[in-house]
């Protein structure tokens, strides 16, 4: 690591700081059976979530997973907690009409507000809070931009918000890098392996059997259902959901063809001085920034640490490499923590698509939800208990999401072979503001 050694703490790991209090379940090695009612593949939010409403609805439900249960995003994440819909309210209507537009955003919206009502009834502990988002203008011609978004949303959607002129930043966010930004109120943020171990709980309470460590090798469609091998045996089921989002695999060609998986890398300092983060996020929000290349960020649910996440680099690359960089990054927005050393430092692997919208649906009879871009803490808990509905027979109106193609290009089979250039304009677009 070289000179950049002095930006780690003593005890520095690789491992999310969100494992520390939640560390990666150890689940009992159980025989599975040969048969059962719905087989989901992949543990995190989206696939519990799934398999939490079959289970519950009388259905025998088996979950895989590849690695420990939640391995994934799941619970590396940052603990934003937003409606997961990228792209403005106009941008919607141009590319998919206003009638689309509208629904689209209503799920944002549904999904928001499921995920906190389904945390409170199930008693989930957490640390959900109702803090808000600002939403950060990294320049003076962003947030123009930011002001004319916020005059045509319409009203009638439930989507709260108001906007902060530069003036006025300090009282959201103790940085002058920023020209002011937009407020959403109803944003929230939580511990995310508190609650996938919440989740997990439930689905096992409610008879789920989890069988994490164990591939989906192939599914193989019989007429009747499905045939699954796994790298513990064989198994048919009647119907299969596809949970894997931006893990998926050669398993599922068609699915790996319409979604692209990026890093996202997250460092957490060591705890701060009492009072500082006070001054950097005084009303706890959660944080982003009108970057393409976004920079998000927050207060551990203790106050005591900064958790900054971003991409800084143009291919995937080592924890250890991004971690001095982000660091870099953090101290340019808040020169006080100029000696924070970093804690940890991790990566996960988010789901983007060609439109930058999340996806639900069937393909040749397989339930799939996937592509949050990002930002789908709420979404895919939300798109997973509409799959298991699906299942279920018990959904007969189709949400917003569900209406829309769900594209590939020609030539992309999963390897983002485009990335470095991507981000490499994106980059440039940020330092330009356009």
């Amino acid at each position: 690591m070289g000179g950049a050694s002095a930006a780690f703490a003593e005890d520095f790991k690789t491992d999310p700081y969100w494992w520390e209090r939640t560390p990666r379940p150890k689940l009992e090695t159980v025989a599975f059976p040969k048969a059962v009612d719905v087989a989901v593949v992949g543990s995190g939010y989206t696939g519990l979530c799934a398999a939490l409403q079959t289970a519950r609805g009388g259905r025998e439900t088996i979950v895989f997973d590849a690695q420990a249960a939640g391995w994934g995003c799941s619970t590396r994440n940052g603990g934003q907690v937003s409606t997961s819909v990228k792209g403005e309210y106009d941008d919607l209507v141009r590319r998919h009409g206003e009638a689309a537009a509208r629904a689209v955003l209503k799920d944002g919206r549904n999904a928001l507000d499921w995920l906190g009502t389904f945390i409170a009834d199930e008693a989930v502990d957490c640390d959900f809070r109702t803090v808000g988002r600002f939403h950060a203008a990294h320049t003076p011609g962003r947030y123009r931009v930011l002001e004319r978004n916020y005059a045509k949303l319409p009203r009638d959607l439930g989507i709260e918000a108001h906007l902060v002129p530069r003036s006025d930043q300090h009282a959201e966010l103790g940085s002058d890098a920023y020209h002011g930004g937009v407020v959403y109120p109803d944003h929230a943020s939580l511990d995310p392996a508190r609650y996938h171990h919440g989740l997990l709980d439930r689905a096992l309470a409610s008879g789920v059997s989890v069988v994490d460590n164990c591939a989906v090798t192939a599914i193989e469609g019989t007429g009747s259902g499905f045939r699954l091998a796994t790298a513990r045996g064989e198994l048919t089921a009647r119907d299969v959901v596809l949970a894997t989002n931006g893990y998926s695999g050669a398993v599922v060609p068609w699915l790996r063809r319409r979604v692209i998986p990026i890093g996202s890398y997250i460092i957490a300092t060591e705890p701060l001085a009492p009072g500082l983060m006070d001054r950097l996020i005084p009303k706890d929000r959660v944080i982003s920034d009108t970057r393409r290349l976004v920079y998000y960020y927050r207060a551990s649910p203790d106050r005591r640490r900064m958790l900054f996440g971003g991409r800084v680099s143009f291919a995937e690359t080592d924890p250890r490499r991004s971690a001095p960089r982000l660091r870099a990054e953090m101290v340019r927005l808040f020169p006080d923590l100029v000696g924070a050393r970093i804690s940890h430092s991790w990566v996960g692997f988010v789901a983007y698509t060609f439109d930058t919208l999340a996806h639900i649906g069937q393909h040749s009879g397989t339930h799939y939800a996937a592509g949050y871009c990002g930002s789908g803490v709420s979404m895919a808990s939300y798109l997973g208990m509409r799959l298991g509905r699906n299942v279920l027979g018990l959904d007969d109106r189709p949400t917003g999401l569900e209406r829309l193609a769900f594209q590939t290009r020609p030539l992309y089979t999963g390897n983002p072979w485009f990335l470095a250039p991507t981000v490499m304009f994106y980059r440039w677009c940020d330092r330009l503001g356009v």
